[in-house]
């Protein structure tokens, strides 16, 4: 299991917790967002793949913050079509998709078929807002899940959350990064480095 953390927005605090080295940093790059990242690019540990968060952004804009802050995963969080997806695949050929779908719980998982351009999808609590509601849906729903694409799990995952999320991977082993945001935070965009790095522990003991 791999984890992301996402939302990171000031030097310092991402700085602190590329230190721990997790699989994924998450920047968001949508000007309605809290979390908006608007400084510039930042190195991380070689560890940590950088992620970047769009919001029906046009094409030149994605590739242009690809390339600038040298991100490895594009992921899409707006109302992005399939097409556009293999656009992307076809300038960016080394950096992955994902593409992520809002979830409730009349959520049919065979919409995601229709996602063949991305490498895996990103579920996230359906709300007012793309993404960013710091809810979690009903994971039981997950039991419904038989497709082969893999799954990053997003929506209000709080540091208790480890033990139900470890027990739902043995059900669903689709489920291969968790993404964790608000509920690790003193304020948005700032991470609580100590709260990361005792949930990062977690993860690695249960591992072994």
């Amino acid at each position: 299991m791999k984890l992301k953390v996402c939302g990171m927005k000031y030097r310092e605090n991402i700085e602190a917790v590329s230190a721990l080295k997790p699989d994924y940093l998450g920047f968001i790059f949508y000007a309605n967002s809290l979390r908006n990242y608007e400084d510039k690019p930042i190195e991380t540990s070689p560890k940590t793949k950088k992620v970047g968060v769009f919001v029906n952004a046009s094409l030149d804009e994605i590739l242009e913050k690809t390339k600038t802050h040298q991100l490895k995963v594009i992921q899409l969080h707006g109302d992005e079509s399939d097409d556009f997806c293999a656009k992307l695949k076809q300038f960016q050929p080394e950096v992955e998709i994902w593409k992520a779908l809002p979830v409730d719980e009349s959520f049919d998982f065979e919409a995601m078929n229709i996602y063949q351009n991305a490498d895996a999808i990103l579920l996230d609590t359906k709300g007012g807002n793309y993404g960013g509601n710091g809810k979690k849906f009903d994971w039981t729903i997950l039991e419904k899940y038989q497709l082969d694409k893999d799954i990053i799990l997003s929506g209000g995952i709080s540091p208790d959350d480890w033990f139900e999320i470890q027990n739902l991977s043995k059900k669903i082993p689709q489920i291969k990064t968790i993404d964790i945001n608000s509920k690790f935070e003193l304020s948005p965009g700032l991470k609580d480095v100590e709260m990361v790095k005792e949930f990062l522990n977690e993860m690695k003991v249960k591992k072994q």
